[in-house]
């Protein structure tokens, strides 16, 4: 881990910024076709931490995977017998929650680890669910051993989702592989980021599979086969919402080649974030602009559904002209860090207000000094201090590699928006 010191915007910046592709959607399809009735193959594949564990982790259990000479976006997926073998999850939730319900088809011993954080974040509603559906699991949390027997029951099982939507998407994409299938419903508070629920519910009927969303609260998958899908990748939109807010923050104008008229994506529902703050968007033959304002405005709002960009929406509020109180985002304390504690901490380090409440932030801007920004191994914790060092002189980001579990290139992408090589 080395300090990286954030590149300071010298004016309103103007950059255009071509996106890797959806990690979301990247694993999401990778596990479909994992499971599928013949090969597959995934353009525009983001290619990062997250992403190659989650390839190196289908190939240790049997699929064949390769990318294509010259471009390692477009990867040929050709489904195998699994079979028993040691998967590391890194820190990436997809990987942790995702692969044990495939594994669980396995014929043999499938034993998951990964980095030291990962051990404290929860996994007992995704393994109980799969010991409910009669699969040998031992552990709790990583690390944890899942005993396929080369199939898997299913049926019905009761989870309650509230400190993940990943709980329901991990269940939701292997479910057709099962015996009986996978009948899920949900009890407790509401499922955070619902709209990443919506996408693997999209997804899975993409590739063939019934699913009924009739009733509340409940996904009943019926069994059958996973249809082989060649996949088109889409931006990652969450990535997006940092250098968008670029523009924000500078009074600049930031634009994104290839955004999605219509998407599952919840990075999507950043633009709405930034018209409340005053900022203005227009959507031209596919590339989407933000054009900043003199200072983005304080906000309340609900970002149940959008959790993943509270570290960004927090930097802009820092550096807004007003309060802003951030709410619904209590589970977010079990993300790669305890996000609202960490925000909390940065944030007032540096001179600003932050506090946090039951369910999220409030935060009373001030002016900000110099001084190192914690990532906390978070991707998302490094790129809101690189949002904040952009117009606040002396700001160091530490382990700014962390980035690459989502973005490989972020601090050289970064440096270019201010024009720093």
């Amino acid at each position: 881990m080395s300090s990286w010191s954030a590149p300071v915007a010298s004016g309103p910046v103007v950059a255009t910024v071509d996106l890797p592709g959806s990690k979301s959607i990247t694993n999401r399809a990778l596990i479909l076709a994992a499971l599928a009735d013949g090969p597959s193959t995934l353009s525009g594949t983001l290619r990062s931490r997250d992403t190659d564990l989650m390839l190196s982790g289908l190939a240790t259990l049997g699929v064949d995977v390769a990318p294509a000479p010259g471009d390692p976006t477009t990867v040929h997926i050709t489904p195998g017998p699994l079979h028993g073998g040691r998967v590391d999850c890194g820190l990436a939730g997809t990987v942790m929650r995702f692969l044990p319900p495939a594994a669980a088809l396995a014929s043999g011993t499938v034993e998951f680890d990964g980095d030291e954080q990962a051990r404290s974040r929860p996994l007992s509603t995704i393994l109980d669910a799969l010991r409910s559906l009669g699969v040998q699991v031992d552990g709790d949390a990583l690390p944890f051993t899942v005993i396929g027997g080369g199939a898997a029951a299913g049926g019905e099982v009761t989870i309650d989702a509230s400190g993940s939507s990943q709980f329901v998407s991990g269940l939701l994409l292997s479910a057709a592989r099962y015996d009986q299938g996978i009948s899920i419903s949900h009890v407790g508070k509401p499922v955070p980021s619902t709209p990443h629920v919506d996408m693997s519910v999209q997804m899975v009927r993409t590739a063939g599979v019934v699913v009924d969303t009739s009733v509340a609260d409940t996904w009943r998958v019926l069994p059958g086969p996973i249809s082989a899908v060649d996949w088109q990748i889409e931006p990652d939109l969450s990535n997006a919402a940092a250098f968008l807010a670029a523009a924000a923050v500078t009074g600049g104008t930031v634009t994104v080649p290839r955004w999605p008229a219509v998407t599952t994506q919840p990075g999507a529902t950043f633009v709405d974030v930034l018209h409340e703050m005053g900022c203005r968007t227009e959507l031209v033959d596919g590339s989407l602009t933000v054009y900043g304002t003199e200072r983005p405005a304080g906000v309340a709002l609900d970002l149940h559904d959008i959790g993943e960009l509270t570290p960004t929406i927090a930097a802009l509020c820092a550096l807004a002209d007003g309060e802003s109180v951030l709410s619904g985002i209590a589970h977010l304390r079990g993300h790669e860090t305890d996000r609202l504690a960490a925000l909390s901490t940065e944030i007032t380090a540096l001179g600003g207000h932050c506090t946090e409440t039951a369910d999220g932030l409030r935060i009373v801007p001030a002016t900000l000094h110099d001084g190192t920004w914690h990532s906390y191994a978070d991707h998302r914790m490094a790129t809101a201090g690189a949002l904040i060092g952009l117009v606040t002189p002396g700001v160091a980001v530490d382990d700014i590699e962390t980035t690459a579990k989502t973005l490989p290139d972020f601090p050289a992408m970064w440096s270019g928006l201010v024009g720093v090589s």
